[in-house]
């Protein structure tokens, strides 16, 4: 017997969820496990339970989906999740990445994306619209645009495949402690990695390591 992909949906609008509902039974790998309305709601359901993915709309009634996700993170409630928007807002979606949220979704064309990005969310990656990839390219280029440090570099060094290796995992959320066991490598040997991606990169942060994965399709 398959072990379906077991998916919460929390939104305040009966249609979305009826019509997300509709394309999950079309799938034999998901099953709904059940809808919250509200955000409370859904901190009140992780409580004691948990789904293999979370749909989470951002505007919702009570506590929004920021909120959901900053309760996620100061319970330490490791919890998949695919947030779902009306606008494509770089700066929203940039939050709630570094608040855990592991796939987005604009409402518009949530129906040609969800099934996968629910597939891929569960697999362990990241999953990300394609009017949300540029907007967090669009980002990208406007933040570097303003970094003198950035501007001065014009040619990225290409990166080994060991570096794209540990960037994969860095993007899954890995700490330096996993992706060494992972790979069999050291501790050590994982920081040196990571700092020649930031440096190569030229970025700061793990986000911006995210959105260079994203935009050469790393992830």
């Amino acid at each position: 017997m398959i072990n379906k992909i077991k998916v919460h949906i929390a939104d305040d609008h009966q249609i979305i969820i009826d019509g997300i509902s509709a394309l999950i039974k079309t799938e034999d790998q998901i099953e709904l496990e059940g809808y919250s309305l509200t955000g409370k709601d859904v901190v009140e359901w992780s409580r004691t339970k948990k789904a293999d993915v979370l749909v989470l709309d951002i505007n919702m009634p009570k506590l929004d989906g920021i909120g959901v996700l900053k309760a996620f993170k100061n319970r330490n409630v490791d919890q998949k999740t695919i947030i779902l928007s009306g606008l494509s807002d770089p700066k929203i979606v940039q939050e709630m990445i570094s608040l855990g949220a592991r796939g987005f979704i604009e409402k518009s064309s949530a129906s040609d994306h969800i099934i996968k990005a629910i597939k891929a969310v569960h697999r362990g990656e990241k999953y990300y619209s394609d009017n949300i990839k540029e907007s967090l390219l669009d980002l990208y280029i406007n933040d570097t645009k303003t970094d003198d440090a950035i501007k001065s570099s014009a040619v990225i060094e290409p990166l080994t495949e060991r570096e794209i290796e540990v960037l994969k995992l860095i993007t899954q959320e890995l700490s330096t402690s996993e992706i060494a066991k992972k790979l069999d490598l050291t501790v050590k040997t994982i920081e040196t990695h990571r700092r020649n991606l930031y440096k190569k990169l030229k970025v700061k942060n793990v986000v911006g390591l995210a959105i260079y994965a994203v935009k050469n399709n790393i992830v």
